[in-house]
């Protein structure tokens, strides 16, 4: 008779219920961790493909590839600390600000400073270009002006001196770009208009970190502190709702691809995903560094934090085949020179042919109706523990499974067939300490687990009676002594209470069954 291996028992598993939503942003994983020696202040991802992503920390830009997570480009010509790093719709250009209140527009690929707009007197913490108008930049000032840019011209086509404060955050709308959205540490968020130069909207609100309009330009989000507001612009700024879930100050804001999630990122190391239809949080995700900025690529594949201790983590998503384009190359991403468009996308091989099509089996070799055919069996092999099993070697086959990468469920399923093979007592005899500790290392740990506390409460008596005579003799087998000890009475105390709160909800539940 050949020999049967060792049934491993399957526990049932506790159903862990994830809604489709927390199911989806799991799929953002593996990150990827980059240390910079500075703390990175901006991230902003090319609308185009193939969305490649500036990261600003210091007095250096650089461009990451977005498949290989690698800087393909630095831009380090800044007199100060840089500032926004933003990369235009098109691709082929970057403008970034800095502490002397400098700013600049390079060419992605020579790195050439194509343009320098020197007007602000203090640090630009906002520089970007205007999603409806590729010729015109936004920058922001702490010296409490928001001008906006004519980049062919090298001229400001406006200037809006309405706040007091420190202007952190600003936007143009991409639905019109004469309407342009900004937060100040003077607690007010404002809304311009360029065509007439003054201030269409004033909200009163904490010092603003943050501000972000909604594609159609309708609705604006501010973040002031660790609370966060939407303004309903056509009904001149009313505030529709706040809401708070982090426990310190929001940092950034980003939406997803299809505006219909919001990320906040926090110093509180969370960032937390809203559904924007209801503003409930639908995930969470934990951060090792207080998050300084985020930011999510167009086509929902990446997320990018930019940390206070100069971490930057990159989380990936596989694409379904469904969401990828048809077409391997954009006319767009060709006409822009990234030709890293290339490698997002595979070549068909030229010269091979198809022999078969997909998903049809290759074809069969059939004999005679009658013809005996002789299959040869792969013997199945043993593990470590069968073998010792087979060859009756009771206490090796127990040190096989008391190794820390063994999982419980195999310990004590070999445990059950040796108290079967009635060897258990073979195999825990004659241990000096060294091999001891493992064996009550193992009964301490799961005693209590309702799985195996059956089980352990049995070895566990058995082991006692063996070596209770040799106790005293070795300082860390009496000490794992005790430590089962406790962890027993500590086990007794919980079930005591258990029963007493059983006994009272049965009267609770007695007397609402009779007054019913």
């Amino acid at each position: 008779m050949d020999y049967q291996p060792v049934v491993i028992k399957r526990h049932a598993r506790p159903s862990a219920k994830r809604n489709p939503e927390s199911r989806y942003w799991r799929q953002f994983k593996h990150p990827v961790f980059v240390k910079e020696y500075a703390p990175i202040t901006s991230i902003h991802f090319s609308p185009s493909k193939p969305h490649r992503y500036a990261v600003t920390a210091a007095t250096r830009v650089q461009v990451y590839a977005p498949r290989t997570q690698k800087v393909t480009k630095t831009i380090s010509r800044f007199k100060d600390v840089a500032r926004s790093g933003c990369i235009r719709s098109d691709g082929k250009l970057v403008v970034a600000g800095d502490d002397s209140g400098l700013v600049q527009v390079f060419d992605i690929n020579s790195r050439a400073i194509l343009r320098t707009l020197d007007s602000h007197k203090q640090p630009v913490h906002v520089s970007k270009f205007s999603a409806a108008n590729n010729t015109q930049i936004l920058s922001c000032s702490d010296d409490t002006t928001v001008k906006l840019w004519d980049v062919p011209s090298q001229s400001a086509i406006a200037t809006f001196t309405a706040h007091t404060d420190y202007v952190r955050s600003g936007q143009v709308a991409q639905a019109n770009a004469n309407l342009i959205l900004t937060g100040s540490y003077d607690a007010t968020v404002r809304l311009f208009d360029a065509r007439s130069g003054h201030c269409e909207m004033g909200s009163n609100a904490l010092p603003v970190e943050q501000v972000l309009l909604f594609p159609t330009g309708t609705v604006a989000l501010s973040a002031a502190g660790p609370i966060l507001r939407a303004w309903d612009l056509v009904a001149g700024g009313r505030c529709l709702r706040a809401f708070s879930n982090h426990q310190k100050t929001i940092t950034s804001l980003a939406f997803d691809g299809r505006a219909s999630r919001l990320l906040t990122g926090g110093l509180d190391h969370m960032v937390k995903v809203y559904d924007v239809s209801t503003y409930k949080v639908v995930h969470t995700m934990r951060y090792p560094a207080p998050v300084l900025c985020l930011d999510v690529s167009p086509d929902d594949t990446h997320i990018a934090a930019g940390m206070s201790d100069g971490t930057l983590s990159v989380r990936r998503r596989q694409p379904k085949a469904s969401e990828s384009s048809s077409e391997p190359f954009s006319l767009a991403s060709l006409r822009s020179g990234t030709f890293e468009s290339f490698l997002d996308s595979t070549l068909p091989s030229i010269g091979q042919g198809r022999f078969r099509e997909k998903g049809k089996a290759k074809a069969k070799p059939v004999g005679d109706f009658d013809e005996f055919k002789v299959e040869a069996r792969r013997k199945r092999k043993l593990r470590e523990y069968d073998r010792l099993l087979k060859n009756f070697k009771y206490s090796a086959a127990l040190d096989s499974v008391l190794r820390k990468q063994v999982p419980p469920t195999t310990a004590f399923s070999l445990i059950q067939e040796l108290v079967h093979r009635d060897g258990l007592r073979t195999a825990l005899a004659g241990r000096d300490d060294v091999l001891l500790e493992p064996v009550l290392q193992l009964l301490v740990k799961y005693i209590t687990d309702p799985r195996f506390g059956d089980l352990a409460s049995s070895v566990s008596g058995i082991v006692i009676d063996m070596y209770a005579p040799v106790l005293g003799q070795s300082p860390l087998i009496d000490a794992l002594f005790v430590r089962l000890r406790k962890k027993v009475e500590e086990e007794l105390r919980f079930q005591r209470e258990l029963f007493k709160v059983k006994g009272a909800l049965d009267m609770i539940f007695a007397s609402s069954a009779l007054s019913a």
